[in-house]
């Protein structure tokens, strides 16, 4: 018996994706949650292979920060360890029990007498994944990938190349146990020779998810023939308005900034009200500098605390994503001066308003342009995770096809569904009832 021998390079694999994803459409829910279930206690079996080859990664990269080739903020988003591997087990548990996104009719309607249309939920096929740093992000994207019927092909950076390669080796082996489902749905690419190539083949590839610094992302989308879902950065704001109660402003504006600076939905600048600004800034400063975080402050907040150690902001500071231990703090006159501020300096990713008036906050959340607008939370809570999703393939500032965390329902297109009995067009009148009475 001959065996056609497989064709070579990155067009080849995505080719093999492609078919590998009418394999995946077709495969029950319950198929495929039974996959996911099992690939997530696979990730704890094997989590000491894991945590060595993070180690080995972490350990190159701090040599890296220490001679200036490397932000602390990417080797914050390389570090993993038991707990990481235990929320990676969890999400893809969770992706696994959401409700099957597919076949799912989002509309029906009767045409003629038997001619029925339906608008039917379906795959979107193949999803290129670009990304750095982060291995959390293997897990979230083959689950959400595999729940949504898709075929996928992801590309790491160097800095965590043992992590992501011990990562698909362990889900692969997993996955490898159901036959129905292909080995060539999942697909880790290694060079950036491999990137660009990825880029430019419209045929195969439906969409391209960049996620990592803007300049990364800017890259990609600049580069790619592939239509590309992503944002460039999270420069996300705390407004703390007139009316804001103080133990939550401080509870949220320190939340939003200090529980995970690394990530692209902490706070970046605090934008707060004129009337409540020296009664708020003297304490939120001093909790923030009991933290490590840098200030950076316009006059009016430089004013407000009689602190000389708070560094004058420049135009630059408000338009900053810090990733870091770093805040700017803006005072203003008015809730509109704050949506004004926000609007012309934020990324459209998250922002949120601190109040307790209720007309405020709703025209807070009106009128800022943002994937996320909150009240009295923390921009901590965009994630799909936090949003149930289960898991996210990114956060897009853009709006078209999906906005805010892509979960599922960002990896599925839909496709209509005529059926008829030998109905024509040349018997059918647009706008005019074709049912009998």
């Amino acid at each position: 018996m001959r065996v056609e021998a497989k064709e070579a390079g990155v067009i080849g694999l995505a080719r093999r994706a492609r078919i590998a994803a009418r394999q995946l459409a077709n495969l029950s829910n319950n198929v495929r949650r039974e996959a996911l279930l099992r690939a997530a206690d696979a990730l704890i079996q094997h989590q000491e292979l894991l945590l060595a080859a993070n180690r080995f990664d972490c350990d190159a990269a701090k040599i890296q920060v220490a001679d200036g080739s490397m932000t602390p903020s990417l080797l914050a988003r390389l570090r993993t360890s038991e707990p990481g591997i235990e929320q990676m087990a969890t999400q893809m548990r969770q992706v696994a029990n959401l409700p099957d996104p597919l076949g799912r009719i989002l509309s029906e309607n009767n045409l003629a007498e038997g001619l029925r249309l339906q608008k039917v939920s379906c795959p979107l096929g193949v999803i290129g994944i670009v990304f750095e740093s982060r291995p959390d992000v293997i897990p979230q994207v083959i689950a959400l990938t595999l729940k949504s019927g898709n075929a996928v092909i992801l590309k790491g950076g160097v800095e965590a190349a043992r992590t992501n390669e011990a990562l698909i080796s362990t889900l692969r082996n997993c996955l490898a146990k159901f036959p129905d489902i292909p080995n060539d749905a999942f697909n880790l690419l290694h060079t950036r020779e491999d990137v660009s190539e990825m880029l430019s083949l419209t045929d195969q590839i439906d969409l391209i998810i960049p996620r990592g610094s803007k300049e990364f992302v800017r890259y990609v989308a600049e580069n790619s023939k592939v239509p590309v879902l992503g944002h460039g950065e999270g420069v996300c704001h705390v407004y703390i308005d007139v009316e804001a109660d103080l133990t939550k402003a401080y509870d949220v504006a320190f939340d939003s900034k200090v529980q995970y600076p690394a990530a692209c939905n902490a706070a970046e600048t605090l934008v707060v009200h004129a009337g409540i600004a020296r009664r708020f800034l003297p304490e939120m400063i001093r909790r923030f500098k009991s933290a490590g975080v840098d200030i950076r402050g316009c006059p009016l907040t430089i004013s407000a605390v009689q602190d000389e150690s708070i560094v004058p902001a420049t135009e630059n500071d408000w338009a900053t994503e810090y990733s870091d231990l770093r805040i700017s703090i803006r005072v203003v006159e008015s809730l509109d001066d704050a949506i004004n501020h926000i609007n012309r300096y934020g990324s459209k990713h998250t922002e949120s308003i601190i109040t307790e008036d209720a007309e405020a906050a709703e025209r807070f959340m009106e009128n800022i342009d943002a994937a996320g607008v909150y009240h009295n939370v923390s921009t901590r809570f965009a994630d799909g995770y936090r949003y149930g999703l289960g898991a996210e393939l990114g956060i897009s500032t853009a709006k078209l096809h999906a906005r805010g965390p892509v979960g599922l329902e960002g990896l599925t297109t839909y496709k209509y569904k005529l059926r008829g009995d030998g109905h024509t067009v040349a018997n059918f009148k647009p706008g005019i009832s074709n049912l009998s009475s």
